[in-house]
């Protein structure tokens, strides 16, 4: 949110510019089952990550996300930093390029995650959700 600017009579927060346009209610898995059903799904690789992905069935409209980052990424400063990005991309990309009813887990590389610059990273996700998908159809 951008400072607040001063009136005359206080201070007034400004609105931001534009609220996100999210076309999908993205929801962060949080227990294990869920994790485990998506890595028993499709799975595509990439430079960045590495992308597992499954759909829940007909009539699903929710989009569920998870993150994780094992020990071989480092330390917990390393771990944090490689989910931040895989949050942010996610952010980025998947609301409009995810299918309702799929769940997606983004798994952190060593050393990949953390030094690739973050456009790339944005590519590696949208390509890697063309082929998961493609696999689909």
């Amino acid at each position: 949110m951008t400072p607040p600017e001063e009136t005359g009579q206080g201070f007034i927060a400004k609105a931001p510019a534009a609220p996100p346009a999210v076309s999908l209610c993205l929801n962060v898995m949080k227990t294990r089952p869920e994790f485990l059903r998506t890595a028993s799904a499709r799975r595509q690789g990439t430079s960045g990550f590495f992308l597992q992905a499954g759909s829940r069935g007909e009539g699903e409209t929710r989009v569920q996300i998870g993150f994780t980052a094992s020990k071989k990424i480092g330390n917990a400063v390393a771990r944090n930093r490689a989910k931040r990005r895989l949050r942010e991309v996610a952010r980025a990309v998947l609301p409009h390029a995810a299918q309702p009813g799929w769940d997606y887990v983004l798994v952190a590389r060593p050393a990949a995650t953390i030094e690739r610059p973050f456009a790339l990273l944005i590519s590696d996700l949208e390509a890697a959700l063309r082929q998961i998908h493609k696999a689909k159809a």
